[in-house]
């Protein structure tokens, strides 16, 4: 996909801060933005959304992978961004559970912010060039310890935790490794049980804590390409 036709959705707070963005990047971006609040379902986003701009102080976790889970519903078709990032060590840990196309800190200018929502719409992923040095670097460490045993866990247990940890459900890591979703759950339990944790949350703690965070799966395919901004990084 070369480039993403329909709008722009913010999901934060209702309150005149948000009015005066959303009335700055209706005037100044290539786009018409509407506003979501944190406690509507991602399933009532108009189809005619392109991007998604979640704002990271009133965005959870959870929350953040149900957008996401709504993205791969409509084939990666919705764009997902992060707004109000604090520096680049926030979006490195929010980029290592979160699948986003988009990164914006609190010290981006509005034009900048612009300029980046009008190249998601183009088809390009927007961080800085610091931020992708860095995912870089985790790629290329991930490759080389790839087919390292880690703590007994076998290549396929590892593959399950590593998509443990991007927020998918037992039957998409079924889908995605062709077995049943029965086999996936005997995998969890022996996983569970060799690094002695009770739940799902434990197990994605320890990987991080121990394996190191697995990486963002960006769909390159549906992209021009990754563009880098102009912001330094701290």
């Amino acid at each position: 996909m070369s480039q993403r036709s329909g709008g722009v959705a913010l999901v934060t707070e209702h309150n005149p801060q948000s009015s005066l963005f959303i009335a700055y990047i209706n005037e100044h971006a290539d786009c018409s933005v509407t506003q979501l609040s944190p406690g509507d379902a991602p399933s009532s986003v108009a189809d005619d959304i392109a991007v998604v701009l979640l704002d990271h102080d009133h965005v959870d976790d959870a929350l953040l992978q149900a957008w996401q889970a709504e993205a791969a519903s409509r084939d990666h078709r919705l764009c997902i961004a992060a707004l109000n990032l604090k520096d680049g060590e926030e979006a490195a840990e929010v980029l290592s559970y979160a699948h986003l196309s988009g990164v914006f800190y609190r010290t981006d200018s509005l034009d900048m912010i612009c300029k980046g929502i009008d190249r998601l719409l183009e088809g390009h992923l927007w961080m800085s060039r610091a931020l992708m040095s860095h995912l870089i670097e985790f790629f290329r460490k991930q490759s080389i310890n790839s087919y390292r045993p880690a703590c007994g866990l076998t290549q396929r247990e590892l593959e399950i935790i590593g998509l443990l940890g991007s927020g998918a459900s037992n039957m998409q890591i079924a889908d995605r490794l062709f077995v049943s979703e029965h086999t996936v759950k005997s995998h969890l339990y022996n996983i569970f049980k060799k690094i002695d944790v009770h739940n799902r949350t434990q197990a994605v703690n320890w990987a991080r804590q121990n394996l190191g965070a697995p990486p963002p799966l960006f769909h390159f395919d549906q992209r021009k390409g990754a563009k880098g901004c102009n912001h330094s990084t701290p």
